[in-house]
């Protein structure tokens, strides 16, 4: 009887996981690169899973950007399909594509969509598999366990520079995850999709994090329906009040500490400050003690709509008072990038994220992503970080400005006066044809 038992359980397992595979793909990306002063084309390897029979596409924003020239899609069958980038997004990692369903039928190509569980009720020391094409290695699975359901950890480099992390914790499991997982499946052993795999610890072993299922399946469905998320914002850095209570003067379990405030951010308006203590949110108690719960009241923020009056309980000294603060719509602080060639010159658009983090007057400007030896740029003196403010005694607003500077260079090549900041002093070059 106990051996009916197991080959039942193992014929369900094998059930599930063979569905489960054939959802499971492979993703071949085509992207340009602004670098070095020039655009160049970058080839990359991820994994995805189908999550509907309309051929949406579950992986991660650093598999596929906004940047992507050209998508291939490796089904379960081996047999490759184009897809388009239906939306994404930096801030949890996630991005969604749709197969060429016209290609498919064509082809008379199948296709499975995978079944999602409740990363809710999982729990640590779980068994759980990572499915994808690590390497380039497809339909590879690795068996692990969950080591923590609720690790936090921001990070500003994992998705080309923009910011990720801020609004979910991360599922933390030993399965093994490396280069070619990213935007696989994290599956228990019934074939049920828990999370997403985004990302391993370098230098680590076993040591690799996923986006939670009910994450991922809430921000799927923000970017079928808008291709974005919005979120709100309103330019607080928390903190952590562990071992401080007792400076403040607080009950444990008691607020949020503000580590800082965005200059010019609405909580800087409101006259919200550094080492103030958010005690209530729209009158309700915050409790920011320990690092993992300080995603959930970023993301209490995020989730109002935009322009939304915000209430504010905040302890300061031995007062407390109310404020009030309107949220702007959240930005990212890397702006749109864009490489002028002739000029061997690569910038990126100063943000008001940024401009704020930086204590600029203004959003004016982009900044110098590279430049390349011997073009005019490099020759004029202009390197890495410099920000271009003004270019034939134009301020540089934004990059179509700029673009219709440059094709007018183009068309007829005239030397250009370009003024730019560098560490906060301002200097005057020569772009010279």
């Amino acid at each position: 009887m106990l051996g009916t038992a197991a080959e039942a359980a193992g014929a369900g397992m094998s059930r599930g996981f063979n569905r489960l595979l054939d959802a499971v793909v492979r993703i071949d990306v085509r992207e340009i690169e602004f670098a070095d002063g020039a655009r160049r084309f970058t080839a990359g390897v991820g994994s995805g899973v189908i999550l509907s029979k309309d051929g949406l596409v579950l992986t991660n924003a650093h598999v596929v950007s906004p940047q992507a020239v050209e998508i291939s899609v490796t089904l379960a069958s081996l047999e490759r399909v184009g897809a388009r980038l239906v939306g994404w997004d930096h801030w949890t990692d996630l991005a969604l594509l749709r197969l060429d369903l016209d290609a498919v039928s064509r082809r008379q190509l199948t296709f499975a969509a995978a079944s999602f569980g409740d990363s809710d009720d999982l729990f640590p020391g779980q068994t759980v598999f990572a499915v994808g094409t690590p390497h380039g290695l497809t339909r590879t699975v690795t068996r692990g366990i969950i080591s923590n359901r609720d690790r936090y950890f921001e990070d500003s480099r994992g998705v080309n520079g923009f910011e990720t992390g801020a609004f979910n914790t991360w599922l933390q499991t030993d399965a093994a995850i490396n280069p070619g997982n990213s935007g696989g499946p994290l599956v228990t052993d019934d074939g049920k999709v828990v999370g997403i795999n985004s990302r391993a610890y370098i230098g680590a072993e076993n040591l690799g994090f996923a986006i939670p299922s009910n994450v991922a399946l809430r921000i799927a469905a923000n970017l079928v329906r808008d291709g974005a998320v919005t979120r709100s914002y309103i330019g607080v850095v928390p903190g952590v009040l562990q071992d401080l209570e007792r400076f403040y003067a607080l009950a444990s379990n008691t607020g949020m500490l503000i580590n800082s405030v965005d200059p010019g951010s609405p909580a800087a308006r409101a006259g919200l400050r550094a080492g103030d203590v958010l005690l209530t949110l729209n009158g309700q108690p915050v409790d920011g003690r320990f690092p993992e719960q300080l995603p959930a009241i970023q993301q209490s923020i995020a989730s109002l709509p935009v322009g939304t009056t915000v209430q504010l309980g905040v302890k300061r000294g031995g007062q407390t008072i109310a404020l009030s603060a309107v949220t702007e719509k959240l930005e990212s602080r890397v702006g749109e990038e864009w490489a002028f060639e002739k000029w061997g010159l690569t910038v990126r658009k100063v943000s008001r994220a940024f401009a704020r983090e930086n204590q600029l007057t203004d959003e004016t400007g982009v900044i110098v992503l590279g430049v390349q030896p011997g073009y005019p740029a490099g020759e004029a003196g202009l390197a890495r970080g410099d920000i271009i403010t003004k270019v034939a005694n134009a301020p540089i607003a934004n990059l179509a400005q700029l673009k219709a500077i440059y094709a007018a260079y183009e068309a007829k090549p005239e030397p250009q006066l370009v003024e730019a900041q560098r560490n906060r002093r301002i200097s005057l070059y020569v772009f010279k044809p």
